[in-house]
């Protein structure tokens, strides 16, 4: 693993030196693409726009590309068992290898991050095709996940060379708008390793921090920092477990995961209400706080709160409250067989926070589910 060079800019301060746009697409290698594109469409209302697989000259591997206002994923599956995605489904099931991140110029991207200490995937590259050129480049993050720097202003395709727009599939959309952030979980004592990553190679910078009594119960207990760039359109926390009495999600999720890993991906919506009830009436799962939750809620957030509190108990929804606003979130189970990654749904009110004053009821609602599963105790 490279190591990531000093600087003294401190914490608070970020480098800005890749001018970051926006996430531009989130990629999973999975079992059956097919099967995954339908979940997301079905399940999440996003909309299949574009394929690469036996069709369109692809032996390797089948592709699915869905949107959902500006959220696009990309789900592949491999056709054989010596390609990569093989491989890495062996290993970890279902889950995120690539967050990739729209950039000016993907070989300044590429150097100034190199430079600081980040390990190259691959160095600048250009793929074309009728639609122009789509260039990228990469470096490794935690686990085996890769940070791809994209360029796509000279690409007017449906996704990437190699890939042909998908018709016919309509899609009934549960409002799901953007992301939010997304989590990564790395082992006991790298989390700091990793934001120092985040801060020196990416230019972030720290947002906020959360201990071992920010977020615990009587069994388990788990820190996290949240790292953010520089026009604060891109935040990863990144959690480790902290010690206690039981196992914490964060080592039941390294243990089926196997390496540091994607744990969540925060979905943003305009309207959490209209977007729960649609998903639920999908057949997605959520985690449920106990109802003595619901009980103190008025008492804790005061009247700030504009939706409906019975709709927020019947959905399930966590509420909280900051200086700046509030927020409403809700968690879903894992998204496959093996309990690792899953997704939260989330809307702001001004808030800029995380749920702080969440945390409890929910590690207590992960914990039954570990519990339910033979995997709380260590």
């Amino acid at each position: 693993m490279a190591q990531v060079q000093t600087e003294t800019r401190p914490m608070t301060e970020e480098g800005d030196h890749l001018q970051i746009q926006a996430i531009d697409h989130l990629h999973f290698y999975v079992g059956n693409a097919k099967q995954a594109m339908y979940w997301w469409w079905k399940g999440f209302g996003f909309k299949p726009v574009a394929y690469s697989g036996l069709e369109t000259g692809n032996r390797q591997s089948a592709s699915y590309v869905l949107e959902s206002g500006k959220i696009r994923f990309v789900v592949s599956a491999p056709y054989g068992p010596s390609h990569e995605i093989a491989g890495h489904h062996m290993t970890h099931g279902d889950g995120v290898k690539t967050i990739a991140i729209q950039v000016k110029d993907v070989e300044e991207a590429w150097k100034a991050t190199t430079s600081r200490g980040g390990q190259s995937a691959w160095a600048p590259r250009e793929e074309k095709d009728e639609f122009g050129v789509y260039r990228t480049s990469a470096i490794h993050t935690y686990g085996e996940v890769l940070h791809v720097f994209v360029d796509r202003s000279g690409y007017k395709g449906p996704f990437a060379p190699g890939y042909k727009p998908l018709e016919g599939y309509e899609a009934q959309s549960t409002g799901l708008a953007a992301i939010d952030h997304i989590v990564g979980n790395v082992q006991l004592g790298k989390m700091d390793y990793w934001v120092n990553f985040y801060h020196r190679v990416m230019g972030f910078r720290q947002l906020q921090h959360f201990d071992d009594q920010d977020i615990s119960t009587e069994y388990s207990a788990l820190m996290s920092k949240v790292m953010e760039n520089g026009n604060g359109r891109i935040k990863f926390p990144i959690n480790e477990p902290a010690e206690g009495k039981k196992k914490s999600q964060i080592e039941e999720y390294l243990d089926y995961y196997l390496t540091p890993g994607v744990q969540h991906i925060a979905i943003a919506t305009g309207d959490i209400i209209e977007t729960m009830t649609q998903l639920k009436a999908n057949g997605i799962e959520f985690l449920r706080v106990p109802d003595a939750y619901y009980d103190l809620l008025p008492e804790r957030v005061g009247d700030i709160v504009k939706e409906p509190l019975d709709k927020i108990n019947e959905l399930g929804i966590l509420v909280d409250r900051d200086d700046e606003g509030y927020l409403l979130q809700v968690f879903s189970r894992p998204v496959q067989d093996r309990p690792t990654s899953f997704v939260e749904v989330i809307q702001r009110h001004g808030s800029r926070g995380f749920g702080k004053g969440n945390f409890k009821a929910l590690f207590e609602a992960l914990e039954l589910e570990q519990g339910r599963r033979g995997n709380l105790d260590n």
